[in-house]
């Protein structure tokens, strides 16, 4: 029996996923290209040795079977993008296109989800731990889900690690925020408050009482009603990420350090550690959804101090 035409709805369905998994690959693409240019750019008297380079790793999810069928069927996979350098002690920017089906306690936890417990998420993450304590780390992710209902999350925020850095007032703090609400305010001028507000409930460490950095914007279920809209919005923070921390980097790469500094670094990096094993729920999605391991705990630092 030849398989049923898929009707309308549902061909307008996949063209949204297959344009947004070809965004997600080519963001990929412009963040590698990107953090290697710094990695050039770096002063030598500062960060010795030879700039560093993406490492590529493909990887595949395990297969399951087709709940109507009882067939085989391939479940996505992505790639996993490392950089170990002397500008950026860890890069990882991750790219990944996973679908199947949810287990039945994990479906209960995700929108839209229905009877057949079926989703399909693709999206783009990554977590930069600089060398130099002056340089702060940053997280981005970008992502569009689907299930019963579909939407787009993600969001950008700063991390520095020295505490005189962490003032809203500092310049890094005032520029970040900038370009987050000018991105937002180029699609809807409701949103940049919103989901900055959401960023700093959002990265905040409870049994510390402290926020994790100085903040950003987070968006989740985000589904105007005009996909259009929505896609471009994402693409955009995309691109903004990329044009502001580039900004920052070069700002900071240039100043030197002192070992005082480096220790602060050291116990600023176990606060991040702290909140992407307890609170973080990206972490539990990509773990709970038979994600590359690897990719996803990657977010932790090369190198980390509890005093």
């Amino acid at each position: 029996m030849s398989a049923a035409k898929p009707d309308a709805a549902e061909e307008i369905a996949q063209a949204r996923k297959d344009r947004a998994e070809t965004w997600f690959v080519a963001l990929q693409a412009q963040i590698f290209a990107g953090l290697e240019q710094l990695e050039d750019e770096a002063p030598a008297d500062l960060f010795s040795g030879a700039p560093g380079r993406f490492e590529r790793t493909p990887w595949t999810r395990a297969p399951e079977a087709d709940p109507a069928t009882g067939e085989s069927r391939d479940t996505g996979g992505g790639t996993m993008g490392m950089l170990h350098g002397r500008l950026f002690e860890k890069a990882g920017v991750h790219f990944s296109k996973v679908h199947g089906q949810l287990s039945p306690d994990f479906a209960a936890q995700i929108k839209g989800a229905g009877p057949d417990r079926q989703f399909w998420a693709s999206g783009v993450s990554l977590i930069v731990h600089p060398r130099s304590p002056k340089v702060p780390a940053v997280h981005m992710n970008t992502r569009m889900i689907a299930t019963g209902e579909s939407w787009f999350g993600g969001g950008a925020d700063l991390t520095p690690v020295l505490n005189y850095q962490r003032d809203q007032a500092f310049p890094d703090a005032i520029d970040f925020h900038a370009a987050m609400q000018d991105v937002c305010d180029r699609h809807d001028p409701d949103w940049g408050p919103k989901y900055k507000k959401w960023c700093d409930d959002y990265f905040f460490l409870p049994h510390r009482n402290e926020p994790r950095g100085i903040g950003g914007i987070f968006y989740d279920h985000h589904n105007s009603g005009d996909w259009e809209k929505d896609f471009a919005f994402t693409q955009d923070v995309g691109r903004a990420f990329i044009a502001i921390y580039q900004q920052i980097v070069r700002r900071r790469m240039i100043e030197p350090w002192t070992a005082e500094e480096r220790e602060e670094q050291l116990v600023r990096r176990g606060r991040y550690v702290e909140f992407n094993l307890l609170y973080d729920r990206g972490t539990l999605f990509g773990l709970k959804t038979g994600g590359n391991v690897d990719s996803i705990l990657s977010s932790m630092p090369p190198e980390v101090k509890w005093p």
